[in-house]
């Protein structure tokens, strides 16, 4: 069960930013540097290390400007589940787990990873751009989780299963907001959708 919690934090952390997780864990984590990660390990770490840091840096710098944004969010949407998946098999991985386990981990971790970016990405277009201090916010949430997920995975993944309760909540609430701008009534009368039962 710990092994699974590390999964998901990691994996979480992958839907937030891509290149930072798999750049943490091959440095603090790695002793061989991402010799235990799927697909990384197949390349000179030199390599890695350098699409990694540049990457990061990116995300670290572009995903402040509007423009930058909208570019990196299309990255990372088609991105996010494969590295949500090798994340997580790579915790799996560290942990010994069998390899049965480690590819229902790695598929799981990819579609947490993917769902927690589209709620990025939706919430993006209905704001129309991104508040700098949540853009930092999204910075230490993915930092956080990469160490929960090796020092305290219980913690981790309480934290990565309420991010999935708020991307199924965000769900709803778009659905609702969808309805509403679609009617014409309800342009008229902003609070009506307040007052109709779920």
């Amino acid at each position: 069960m710990i092994e699974i919690l590390a999964a998901l934090s990691v994996s979480a952390a992958a839907g937030v930013r891509i290149g930072l997780p798999l750049l943490i864990i091959g440095l603090l984590y790695s002793d061989n540097l991402w010799a235990d990660v799927p697909i990384l390990s197949q390349f000179h770490p030199s390599l890695v290390l350098g699409v990694l840091v540049s990457w990061s840096l990116i995300e670290l710098l572009l995903s402040k400007e509007p423009v930058g944004q909208r570019g990196i969010q299309i990255v990372q949407l088609l991105f996010s589940p494969i590295v949500g998946a090798i994340a997580g098999i790579a915790v799996a991985r560290s942990a010994q787990l069998p390899s049965l386990l480690t590819g229902v981990l790695g598929m799981v971790g990819g579609l947490l990873a993917l769902v927690l970016q589209l709620v990025q990405v939706g919430w993006f277009y209905r704001l129309r751009r991104t508040p700098i201090w949540l853009i930092f916010a999204q910075d230490f949430l993915c930092i956080t989780l990469v160490l929960l997920a090796f020092d305290a995975p219980e913690q981790g993944g309480i934290i990565a299963l309420l991010l999935l309760w708020f991307a199924i909540r965000s769900s709803k609430e778009w659905q609702r907001w969808y309805q509403r701008q679609s009617s014409p009534g309800d342009r008229h009368h902003p609070r009506r959708y307040k007052q109709d039962p779920d």
